[in-house]
Order: structure tokens, then sequence, then C-alpha cells
């Protein structure tokens, strides 16, 4: 198979996974924003954010070693899970070192111990994905995401809904949703056949360790960008803001949907063809047709934005539409810097993703602080917006040492010039906004439209040929 087979194929795989995912997550939204008051909703997801800052620091990123070595033939795979196991549970120990700060500093003290119990179970099962996916266990993989979400979908139900527990509830969701995913790739994958405690191999954890470490800043930093934003508009605006802000974060998980498909597919194929001759066009040829896929999906979900919002959040949260556009621009710049800091887990010189995440997060808390106060909410989109944008063009020039990623630039800036003037109708609430906003979303695919057609042409031919080979 080779290697643009390779990727739409795992990208198929795991759009299965991912699409049924993310739509039981965004489907969630609706459930949380009638069963939790804003402030409840910030408070969770304050809780989630500093959990998702923290599980970098007490892990040691050990889980982005995990994919990189056991896809390496040139290790032991059942040491590299081992090792990555006691780290992860070393790590945990020494979490509760900073109990009495974290009672001191975070303002859910009562909701502390499902703090850890989420910490510990989110960890393990992030390993044991990890694990599997990297030997090619694939379609485990994407099912073990169906598993988690179905199993969060059930929980909520019966603990918001039905016994409603509140916060309480939230977070025990998560927690059975983590173990439950965890046992069902232990059990589908036989992992307990490759844990061997004898595998345990100091000289390979220090190696393992060398890789992760470095990348511990760079999680730092992108959690930063994100639990800056919300302990930045608590300060200023009110948990009740945080919350309208974190519903607004759910819109554009929908775009996400298709980053993930891709990116997990991608980060496989880019380690695959590290040593490849023809990598840099491979890497071009891709680049190309995800950026146009994440552009005019991110148009298509500006013209359903309101829509969305009437549907699937309660009234007293449809203003949180105004915060969308901007957050849906800081995806698609977020999507771009992730599909070339990829180049630096290949190459294995994991020191270079720091360097442009640190510049990111400065201009992120900058951004924050100086235009929350003055413009509101709104602020923080801004500056999430801005400070993908700069990591993406960073790296652009930065990773040419390792691949040069050809861009169109001229498509690349018009396309994005349209996008900007399809936000700014929205803020207008035109008499015929829609009819304008379709009409932008016509433009977009005409400036990409031969691009357009090859994707289309090259999904359509790869589809028949699947389809010949299944009779």
């Amino acid at each position: 198979m080779n290697n643009y087979k390779k990727l739409v194929n795992n990208s198929l795989i795991f759009a299965v996974g991912n699409l049924g995912t993310k739509l039981i997550v965004f489907f969630l939204v609706p459930l949380y924003t009638y069963y939790l008051t804003k402030t409840e909703f910030g408070m969770v997801d304050l809780l989630t954010s500093t959990l998702s800052f923290l599980m970098p620091i007490f892990s040691l990123c050990i889980f982005d070693s995990v994919l990189r070595f056991a896809m390496d033939n040139n290790y032991d795979k059942q040491a590299v899970l081992a090792n990555s196991l006691v780290v992860t549970f070393i790590g945990f120990v020494l979490s509760f070192l900073i109990y009495p700060i974290l009672i001191y500093i975070l303002p859910f003290d009562d909701f502390i111990l499902y703090f850890y119990l989420l910490l510990f179970v989110q960890s393990i099962n992030t390993i044991l994905t990890q694990y599997v996916r990297a030997i090619g266990m694939v379609k485990l993989f994407a099912c073990s995401g169906l598993i988690n979400a179905f199993i969060l979908l059930v929980c909520n139900i019966f603990l918001l809904m039905l016994f409603p527990m509140g916060i309480v509830g939230y977070l025990f969701s998560l927690v059975i949703a983590n173990i439950f995913s965890s046992l069902f790739v232990i059990i589908g994958g036989k992992v307990q056949n490759d844990f061997n405690v004898k595998k345990i191999n100091i000289k390979l954890t220090k190696e393992m360790l060398l890789y992760s470490i470095p990348l511990i800043p760079n999680a730092l930093m992108w959690w930063i960008m994100g639990l800056s934003d919300r302990f930045i508009i608590t300060y200023f605006l009110g948990l009740s803001a945080n919350g309208l802000y974190a519903v607004a974060n759910k819109i554009p998980s929908i775009l996400n949907i298709i980053n993930s498909i891709f990116f997990q597919a991608w980060q496989m194929s880019a380690i695959e063809e590290v040593d490849s001759k023809d990598k840099s066009k491979f890497f071009s040829n891709v680049f190309n047709v995800f950026s146009i896929a994440m552009l005019v999906s991110t148009s298509l979900l500006l013209i359903l934005l309101k829509i969305i919002m009437k549907f699937f959040v309660a009234d007293n949260y449809f203003d949180a539409w105004q915060y969308v556009p901007f957050l849906l621009l800081g995806v698609v710049f977020s999507s771009f810097s992730g599909f070339l800091g990829t180049n630096y887990i290949a190459a294995k010189k994991t020191s270079g993703v720091f360097k442009t995440s640190v510049i990111g997060a400065i201009i992120n808390i900058v951004a924050n602080v100086i235009l929350i106060p003055i413009i509101g909410i709104n602020g923080a989109s801004i500056g999430t917006m801005l400070s993908f944008a700069v990591i993406w063009l960073l790296r652009i020039k930065d990773t040419r040492e390792f691949v040069k990623v050809e861009i169109n630039i001229k498509k690349m800036v018009f396309t994005l010039i349209a996008l900007i003037v399809q936000i700014g109708l929205l803020y207008m609430n035109l008499a015929f906004e829609c009819l304008f906003q379709i009409i932008i979303f016509i433009i977009i695919i005409l400036i990409n439209q031969n691009e357009m057609k090859d994707i289309i042409i090259k999904i359509v031919g790869f589809l028949s040929k699947r389809k010949i080979q299944s009779k």
C-alpha cells in the first residue's frame, strides 16, 4: 500500500471512530446547557482544562514516546508499554505533592478527589490507546473512542437527567467512560499479554524520557493558551462568562472532527515517511488538500453557526455564537501548526517544538490580558486565533530544515480574506445574511476549484477501488 493510500485508509478508519465520538460529545452540549447552570458549566470546564494542563507534567508526556517508539522496529514494544505505565504510575503518586497547592489556588476544592481519580484513569487510558494505535490496531483505537463517548452519553443521561447529581455526575461520567474504554482496549487488544514487569528497562526509560520531556513545555504552552483564556475570563468577567466561552468552544469541536480524523492518520504517515526521498512532495500535496478541507469546512460552519446555536443550546446560551468565528480560525491555524509540528516528532527533534509554542503562548496571554477587559469574551477568541497563526507562520520557516512544504500562498491569502468578510457579515445581522454567506462560500469554492476537483476525483477513485476489492 503506497503512502497516499495508507493515509487515506487510516483516515477512513479514524473517521468512523471520530465522527461517532465527536457527534456524541457534540450532542451532549444541549444536555449540559439544560442541566448545568452557566456557573456550573464554567466550573467543570475549568476543572477539565486544568487536568489537561497538568497531565503532561506528571506523565512526563510519556504517551508521546509510546507512539513514536512502539512504531519503531528497533525497540521492544512490550518494553515500551511496561516502561510507560511505570512512569505514569510514579507521576500520579508524585502529583499528590501539590494537593495542598491545588486546594488553595483552584476554585473547585470540593471536587478535588474526582479530579485526581480522573487524572489517573485518563492517563492510563491515553497510554493504552496510544499503544494499540502504534502496533497497528487502528480499528481498535478508533472503536475505543466510540466506546468512551457512548458510555459518557449513557452515564450523563443517568447522572444528570434521571438522577440529577450536577457537577459530581458530570465528573463521575468521565471517570466511568475512561475506565470502560481502557478495559475495551485491554480485552480487545489482549494488552495484558504484552505487559511484562521484567521488560522494565532503565536505559529505555531514559531514552523515552529524553524524547518526551522536551514535549512537556510544548504541551504546557498549548494548554496555557487554552487555560489562560478560562482563568483570565473568570478573573475579569466571572464563571458565568466562562460558561458562555465553554459553550462557544464546543462549536469549533465540529471542525476539530476533521482535524482529529486526519491528524491521527497523519502522525503515523509522517513517522513512516521520515526517511523518504520524496517526503517534501508528499508533505506538500497532503498539506494543500488538508488546508483546503479545513478552510471550506470553516466557511460552511459559519453559514450554519446561528442555526446550530438556536437548536442545540438553551436560549440563555445563544449569545455564545459571537465568540465562535475567531475560535474557528484558531482551530484552522492550530491544525496547520500541528501538521508542521509532526516534522519535529518524526525527526525526533522535539526540542524544536518548544520554541514556537512559547512564543505563541506569550502572545496569547498578553492578548488576553489586554483584550478581555476591553472587548470582553471575544478578546480570548481573538487571542487564541492570533497565537496559533503566529505558531504556524514560525513553523513554516523552522521546519524547512526537515522538509520543505510548498504552500500556494495566493490562494491561501484570498481564501482567508473571504473568510474574514464572511465573519464580518455575521456580526452585521443583515436581512439576507444567509444568502450573502452562501455567496462567499461559493467564492471560496471557486478560488480552490482545481484542488477541490482533484480531491473529489481521488476520493471517488479510492472508494471505487475499495468497493471492487470487497466484491
